[in-house]
């Protein structure tokens, strides 16, 4: 893609969003920007409802997929990898955290995954 055509999507992307601002206060709601910290957060939760430590908000169900579990917490490694000394120390310490915690979730619910399998 050349340049004016790249300027030109950025150009229509924030004119976009400046517009859905606008709409948010003009009707007062919420208007959510994203962040980091919402980021992980997101990605961790996909991690928890792959192990099926929490109910898939789309089909009400708990599911596991512990193949995907592994792929989202690897990603945050990666994340974390590709990150090193360019987070502030809150998100450092909340990845992790959610690292810690995930993998934990991820070993033992390879463990009951394997007991229900015997």
């Amino acid at each position: 893609m050349d340049e004016p055509t790249k300027n030109r999507r950025e150009k229509d992307w924030q004119e976009q969003i400046n517009k859905e601002k606008q709409q948010a206060q003009d009707n007062k709601t919420s208007f959510h920007e994203p962040n980091f910290s919402i980021f992980l957060s997101s990605l961790s939760m996909q991690a928890m409802i792959a192990m099926g430590k929490v109910e898939n908000p789309v089909t009400g169900n708990i599911q596991t997929n512990l193949d995907q579990a592994r792929f989202l917490i690897n990603t945050l490694n990666i994340i974390k990898i590709k990150t090193l000394n360019n987070l502030t120390s809150d998100e450092e310490t909340l990845l992790e955290d959610y690292l810690y915690n995930l993998r934990m979730m991820y070993i033992e619910a390879r463990k009951d995954n394997q007991e229900n399998e015997k």
